[in-house]
């Protein structure tokens, strides 16, 4: 992967993609990015200026931030492992999948079944370069640049048609992705599309950082708006508000610490330098915490 970059180019507010073969494509550099922004918890270099000042002040402020991604990775984890190892889930639709870091859904699902059929579905240049690139070789994994809030889209996708069977249990992934999404039509739309079309016995992992109090998660959300991502913190109530139509897996929806706990599985790769120091907020002491769980949909 390439080193952190600090030269910031000019706003893109074109398609990166419109020049076709366009190699490398034009990204965004005036603006953070969740993909680069949340792959420097796990060590990733692919970032420049602006996402550095965007973790800095995130992380000043509220600095469970990191221990929140690096929470969300270990639960993939175990989440990916119980879909493929124990409800015998073949294929995979992760939607918003963000930077390729060690301890992919595919690694994962293929380490335990090697039938396992994975698309990732993402629309930021520099996630879909590495994506596309690292995936070349696959036959059963593949990456799809798509705007994940639009299904027929997403469907529309080569890689999704020749992959993913609609007419057998699938797995939706939407880990630490609604809280990007500020509308809650649109977050709800994400959520419900995919698992309309999914045939009985299809799962929906989903994870969502949430907090105690309106006050604070509407404080969360100006703050991180402010720095230039767009973001929604929520309550767990609201998050679980929307997935009644599923029946949830033992133990529903909980701080992600808490589903499944496996003080054997493998650890997340190193945080990035300048992020370090952030690790270990204590439980006690964070404002918000990631809410998530496995909920089936039965008919």
């Amino acid at each position: 992967m390439p080193q952190t970059n600090d030269v910031d180019g000019p706003s893109q507010e074109e398609d990166p993609f419109a020049t076709a073969g366009q190699y490398p494509p034009r990204l965004p550099t005036d603006r953070p990015t969740s993909a680069r922004t949340c792959a420097m918890a796990m060590g990733s270099k692919d970032n420049f200026a602006i996402d550095r000042d965007f973790v800095r002040q995130s992380l000043n402020a509220f600095p469970e931030f990191l221990d929140l991604a690096r929470e969300s990775r270990m639960f993939l984890y175990r989440a990916v492992r119980y879909l493929a190892r124990d409800l015998g889930i073949r294929q995979f639709l992760d939607l918003g999948s963000g930077l390729p870091i060690d301890g992919n859904v595919h690694q994962v699902a293929q380490s335990f079944a090697p039938d396992a059929r994975v698309v990732y579905v993402d629309s930021d240049p520099i996630v879909v370069v590495h994506g596309q690139s690292e995936l070349s070789d696959f036959t059963t994994t593949a990456f799809a640049r798509a705007d994940i809030t639009e299904l027929d889209t997403v469907l529309a996708c080569p890689e999704v048609r020749n992959l993913i069977d609609f007419d057998q249990p699938m797995a939706v992934l939407l880990l630490s992705i609604p809280h990007l999404l500020e509308d809650d039509e649109v977050v709800q739309r994400t959520i419900h599309e995919p698992m309309k079309r999914a045939a009985p016995g299809s799962v929906l992992a989903l994870t969502h950082i949430v907090a105690e109090d309106d006050a604070t998660a509407a404080a969360t959300s100006e703050l991180i708006n402010g720095l230039g991502l767009p973001w929604r913190t929520r309550t767990r109530d609201t998050v679980s508000g929307w997935l009644r139509a599923y029946d949830p897996i033992d133990p529903g929806l909980v701080d992600i610490n808490r589903w499944r706990p496996d003080e054997t599985q493998p650890p997340v790769a190193e945080a990035h330098p300048l992020v370090r120091e952030y690790i270990g907020v204590p439980v006690g002491d964070r404002r918000m915490h990631e809410c998530g769980g496995l909920f089936c949909k039965t008919a």
